[in-house]
């Protein structure tokens, strides 16, 4: 006799245990997938005239600078020559580019070690594997012999069967030596308690034993009055995977009556089906999730793209298919999320969506796996990628949302004083406009001991250049020290306008500011990646702007600077890497690289292009 039917002939009787309760773009991209229109596009490209340099400032006799302009106006790469390094190809914000600069910093600063070998493959279970004084069997026990485990057991009696289970799951025991221990527990005790019904659970889920886990579906149900989270994900992930997977949908829906489903449960259900052919109550389950508000799984997204790729239905279709122009149009709004979140799909939903695209009937999509060239063009197919720059548009929505949130904030004097703030205002306003803005105390701090002479390097590089720049610092820069060579300061100030705030004062705010407030094609200059600053914007359309246009115009030192050595800086990226569509093309930037930081933007694409 088995531990369910034991357990069920006893059911009635169970003293229960306590249960503890814990919009144009989407328009283009129907043109490019139904090959309505092959002329238009998304990329606009155009040249920018030169710009005339200003003065630094105005002197005794001088005559006076000319009003500044308050637009916006876009001011393209080519009139901007900044000296970047063609030896450092990819810029700060290039997937990768994190680790290999701190791998690069181990190596000269001699504090490489080496790393722990991972592990090939599983490791094998050990005979006897034991934790805390207990012993996990390696075949299946008769009670008797459970009852001489229990006796000799170093833990509580009560908690013997618990932390067996748990201990069977840890070693990734068979399922039939958890079987055997159930069987023990429902003739030893009559009862099994929650808790070790849980872990049984777990381990044929993470097992696969879908089977046993409906078994233990209908135990819990009947014995129990409520599952919680944790029991409750686990038989959504069981059924989905069965023919059964319309059983998750009520526990789904009891769930949301405690807790908010979690992103892993909705895409539990929408996996299973699509599996089984339903695809309109997947797409209405991921209506419901960017409802929520939550960011779908990237294997919601993959199972949603391997059932367009069957056309929406599987090989036993159920009543609930959906037509593949409808299913084609909702995958069409899967890519404009990804873009418009600035979504980078792994290789394997990339290998998903470039499989729907040649399933396509009456078209001929051919994907292929590139790169883009420094100036951004496709290698696969030679079109121009869009641009980094914002638009007027954008440009203006930024700058407000930037001036109101960042610098001025809740509380305009945690960061600066009304007066100081009013006086940078008055000072920018009276200066000629700005090529490039200087967190001087960040870039002076790259060489520790030597600030002032660094400092100075930077300033006399961009002088060079004939850029105009400003040069933001504290107060105590200006006080003579080692750090901070008198002469030095003299002649930074010399060659750059400045502007030292309170000691205490945040000069981020400032150098954001500045650089906003002197147009599109003025740069700024520090190491300081703004992640706080970008989480002070009030929305996600923000955020992702301020990201943009962070990576067309931040710059970053490129190595170290010699004495007598002229500065470099790592190059800018002119492309924005985003999904894109024109008349005839697709281009999806993925993420093929483990070591890509959050900040970090890929650096592969897939290209797709539809040939006639």
């Amino acid at each position: 006799m088995t531990y369910v039917s034991i357990f069920r002939n006893k059911i009635a009787g169970l003293k229960v245990g306590h249960l503890k309760m814990g919009a144009t773009f989407l328009f283009q991209a129907r043109l490019c997938l139904y090959g309505l229109s092959h002329s238009s596009g998304i990329i606009h490209q155009g040249k920018m005239c030169a710009r005339t340099m200003c003065t630094k400032g105005i002197k005794p006799g001088e005559q006076k600078s000319p009003p500044r302009k308050t637009d916006t106006t876009i001011r393209q790469t080519e009139s901007f020559k900044v000296r970047q390094m063609p030896s450092f190809p990819t810029s700060v914000f290039a997937a990768g580019n994190a680790k290999r600069t701190t791998e690069m910093l181990k190596r000269k600063t001699a504090l490489a070690s080496l790393e722990q070998e991972d592990a090939a493959g599983d490791q094998p279970r050990r005979r006897g594997f034991k934790t805390d004084g207990l012993v996990a069997p390696d075949r299946p026990l008769s009670p008797t012999e459970w009852k001489k485990q229990l006796e000799e057991a170093p833990c509580s009696p009560e908690r013997f069967d618990v932390h067996m289970m748990t201990l069977l799951f840890k070693t990734g025991a068979e399922l039939d030596i958890a079987k055997s221990l159930l069987t023990f527990v429902a003739l030893e005790t009559g009862t099994m308690s929650y808790q070790l019904l849980l872990q049984y659970l777990t381990l044929c889920v993470k097992g696969g034993h879908d089977a046993e886990a409906l078994d233990c579906y209908q135990i819990m149900r009947g014995a129990f009055p409520a599952l919680e989270t944790g029991a409750a994900s686990l038989f959504i992930k069981a059924f989905s995977r069965t023919q059964s997977w319309r059983e998750a949908l009520p526990i789904l829906r009891d769930m949301k009556k405690v807790i908010a489903p979690s992103t892993r449960n909705y895409s539990d259900i929408i996996g299973g089906a699509l599996l089984h052919g339903a695809a309109a109550p997947a797409w209405q389950l991921y209506d419901e999730v960017l409802g929520e508000g939550l960011t779908p799984l990237p294997d919601t997204w993959r199972a949603l793209f391997e059932g367009g790729a069957r056309g929406g239905r599987a090989e036993e279709e159920e009543d609930e298919g959906m037509p593949p122009a409808e299913y084609g149009e909702r995958l069409l709004g899967v890519l404009g999320y990804m873009r418009d979140n600035q979504v980078y799909p792994e290789r394997n939903l990339a290998d998903a969506i470039k499989s729907w695209f040649h399933s396509l009937p009456g078209h001929h999509w051919r994907g292929e796996w590139t790169t883009v060239s420094p100036k951004g063009v496709c290698k696969g197919c030679g079109s121009e990628l869009e641009s980094i720059q914002l638009t007027p548009e954008e440009y203006t929505h930024l700058e407000a949302r930037v001036m109101a949130d960042i610098i001025q904030g809740k509380d305009v004097f945690q960061k600066t004083t009304a007066e100081e703030l009013e006086s940078f205002k008055a000072f920018v306003k009276r200066k000629p406009v700005f090529d490039v803005v200087v967190d001087g105390l960040n870039v002076a701090n790259i060489v520790k001991g030597r600030q002032s002479e660094m400092l100075l390097a930077v300033v006399c590089e961009l002088e060079r250049q004939g850029l105009t720049s400003l040069v933001l610092g504290r107060k105590h820069m200006l006080r003579p020290s080692a750090s901070w060579d008198r002469r030095n300061m003299g002649l930074i100030q010399k060659k750059a306008h400045c502007f030292f705030t309170e000691n205490t004062s945040e000069d981020d705010p400032f150098l954001l500011y500045a650089t906003l407030h002197s147009g599109n094609h003025c740069r700024f200059l520090s190491r300081d990646l703004m992640r706080d600053h970008k989480a002070c914007l009030p929305d996600a359309l923000t955020r992702r702007l301020f990201f943009k246009w962070q990576r067309g115009h931040q710059l970053v030192i490129h190595g170290t600077v010699a004495q007598g050595r002229r500065v470099g800086f790592q190059m800018i990226s002119p492309y924005d890497t985003i999904v894109q569509s024109t008349g005839v093309s697709w281009h999806v930037p993925y993420d093929d690289s483990a070591d890509r930081s959050s900040y970090e933007v890929p650096q592969s694409w897939l290209c797709l292009t539809n040939k006639p």
